[in-house]
């Protein structure tokens, strides 16, 4: 076989195995169901940020010399819409509606994130993306079609849970073109070190966050719930946040960009996959056809990008967990 094609075939690797890391997020608030969003984003990452604390170590001098004090305030912010605002938004949409639904909300990421960053100098035109919007909403018409369905119950939780997710794919969106720019301009510092930094901030966060959740949230749990939720936090930390970055970052150095973008689909056939497990269950009609109109949105959204805003978009899809 030839270089390149061996170059391929251990990229789509990576991204499968990124994809298969990734999707234990969604079951996760469904393992620890007795713990609320807050508990489950704070255990997550905090258990992130001291892995975080360890690995940057050895280049702690050497980073903060190139960090500015804008910089901060831009991991701050970014630790909020990557990491903090969207895994509590995304284990209440979970807890909720379900894994199935949350997952398929959060493929159409890709989309929003050519939407949202379309105004820049080098984005694809309106005009071009049109076919994998309309997917796109046809797509959206499914999920939301399937969480009114199951209204008939007379419980608001699918509704919650629908909102929920829309929430989290909004800031993950905003986080993923933010995080782009500032990739762009902080050329000194790599995408694993500044995803390192991200998760060092956004820890520092979840402790501010605790008070909140000591008030909110149910602490009164047995010894074997602490012990389930220590492991899924640590877990969760350490095989997505960790491992899943660590092989999506070495799939995006492997694969040009129009296939790198259809490798996020492998996070939410993963995450599918875990729900129906979970579950016990095949899908819907609904859902198979909501999972069939994101993966065409998402590919004819890819084909519309080919070639224009490469290093945007590439830098938009770095360690996006």
């Amino acid at each position: 076989m030839a270089q390149g094609g061996k170059a391929t075939l251990a990229g789509v690797a990576y991204g499968m195995g990124a994809g298969a890391l990734w999707g234990l997020v969604f079951l996760a608030p469904q393992l620890a169901a007795a713990f609320g969003p807050l508990q489950l984003t704070i255990g997550r990452y905090l258990a992130y940020g001291l892995l975080s604390l360890v690995l940057i170590a050895p280049r702690r001098r050497m980073l903060a010399s190139h960090l500015a004090r804008r910089d901060g305030r831009e991991l701050a912010l970014l630790a909020l819409l990557g990491n903090t605002l969207y895994y509590v938004l995304l284990s209440a949409a979970v807890q909720a509606g379900g894994i199935a639904m949350t997952s398929l909300v959060i493929g159409f990421l890709p989309v929003a994130v050519t939407i949202i960053g379309r105004r820049d100098a080098d984005a694809v035109p309106l005009r071009r993306l049109l076919p994998s919007l309309l997917l796109c909403g046809a797509g959206a018409i499914c999920v939301g079609w399937q969480a009114f369905a199951l209204l008939g119950s007379a419980s608001i939780e699918p509704l919650i849970g629908l909102v929920c997710a829309i929430g989290a794919l909004a800031s993950w969106t905003a986080y993923a073109v933010r995080n782009s720019r500032a990739l762009a301009r902080l050329d000194a510092i790599s995408a694993h070190d500044w995803s390192l930094l991200i998760g060092i901030a956004t820890g520092a966060q979840c402790l501010l966050l605790l008070p909140l959740a000591l008030f909110l949230e149910n602490w009164g749990h047995g010894a074997p719930d602490w012990l389930l939720f220590t492991g899924v936090s640590v877990g969760v930390a350490l095989l997505a946040s960790i491992a899943g970055n660590a092989l999506w970052n070495r799939m995006s150095r492997l694969l040009p960009l129009a296939l790198t973008g259809q490798m996020i689909l492998f996070e939410t056939l993963f995450a599918l996959l875990y729900a129906f497990w979970w579950e016990q269950r095949g899908p819907t009609a609904l859902e198979a056809a909501a999972f069939g109109f994101v993966v065409a949105s998402v590919l004819a959204c890819v084909a519309a990008h080919s070639g224009a805003g490469a290093r945007r978009a590439k830098l938009a899809m770095e360690a996006p967990e």
